[in-house]
């Protein structure tokens, strides 16, 4: 393994911290996926986390990592949602208080949960990038401390928890799907999983809308892009044109990123639904999506898809279900 800002020792270090205040989530069978792909799929259930995503293993690793007078002082992140609402919960956990800064792009039922965790909400711009000035202005001005959504080593410690988890249940896996926005993810169950695993395939999934870190690690540099809405929306945001972590973790790390269209992920969210009977958002849907357009060919031995959130609007997944493939150009038109 290269020297890299995050190592198979501090995802370590992270297991035992975050030990009894996250859920180890189960690795499942999917027999209707391993038939279709001619392999074994196991379903990585990470929705089913407390706070209905993998976020919370970051960002609880993290709050702990604080001294007891940072945590006093309060912390603050930038969030497209799910980020928000772990970092309110584990702020909560420990006496601390959270503000969460959030575009308007970011879907109302996250917004509500967040709030109902008893943190202090901002909705500022359009973009994950705008609500991030306001980060920088509270850090600033209040002194709050800031905990990013993924350019962050303790962060990204906690977030690859799950991939030793994906490993130590699945032995033999040759490849591993992981949803990719700010690489947090991506970095962190990377690093587990070639840490122990150095021969299997870690492959990247996000939307082909304003997809940051494939258009970062083409361009050879952090680079910006617009942010639209998607049906995964919360693999929106850039990566940060200062990002310090998660962009070279990913570079070396990551054996493709794989983009898929609005249909695509519509069909992942189906299939969650009428084939696993699971309930998740479009960024948790992008595994199943992946291996459902039959962009791998044929893949060569066990294959484990993580199902990274659940924490849809239901209202969107009602009109996902029924045969919606891309509502926000239907709501447009």
């Amino acid at each position: 393994m290269p020297n890299l800002p995050v190592t198979l020792a501090d995802i370590e270090k992270a297991v035992r911290r975050i030990e009894g205040r996250v859920l180890h989530t189960p690795l499942v069978p999917s027999s209707s996926l391993s038939e279709r792909c001619g392999v074994a799929v196991g379903l990585k259930l990470e929705h089913h986390q407390t706070t209905g995503s993998f976020k919370l293993r970051g960002a609880t690793n993290a709050v702990l990592s604080l001294n007891p007078e940072e945590r006093a002082r309060g912390v603050v992140a930038a969030s497209t949602g799910n980020h928000g609402r772990a970092l309110a919960h584990a702020a909560k956990a420990e006496g601390s208080v959270a503000t969460i800064c959030m575009s308007r792009l970011v879907p109302d039922n996250k917004v509500s949960e967040i709030r109902r965790l008893g943190a202090d909400v901002r909705i500022v711009g359009r973009s994950q990038d705008e609500a991030q000035l306001e980060v920088d202005r509270l850090v600033a001005k209040d002194g709050l401390v800031m905990v990013p959504p993924f350019d962050n080593r303790a962060v990204v410690a906690g977030q690859g928890t799950l991939g030793l988890e994906i490993v130590e249940a699945m032995a033999d896996v040759a490849t591993v799907l992981v949803p990719i926005s700010g690489g947090g993810l991506a970095a962190g169950v990377a690093a587990a999983v070639k840490g122990r695993s150095p021969k299997t395939r870690v492959i990247g999934l996000t939307m082909d809308r304003g997809a940051a870190m494939k258009a970062s690690l083409d361009a050879g540099r952090p680079v910006q892009v617009e942010e639209v809405a998607s049906l995964a929306d919360s693999l929106g945001g850039g990566i940060g044109l200062d990002n310090g972590v998660t962009f070279e973790m990913c570079r070396v790390l990551l054996d493709d990123i794989i983009l898929l269209s609005e249909a695509e992920i519509a069909a992942g969210m189906r299939h969650a639904y009428a084939e696993e009977r699971e309930v998740i958002e479009g960024a948790g849907a992008v595994g199943i999506a992946a291996l459902l357009s039959g962009r791998f060919g044929q893949l060569g031995g066990p294959v484990a898809v993580i199902l990274s959130g659940r924490n849809v609007d239901m209202d969107l997944h009602r009109r996902v279900i029924n045969g919606g493939t891309d509502p926000f150009a239907e709501a447009a038109a």
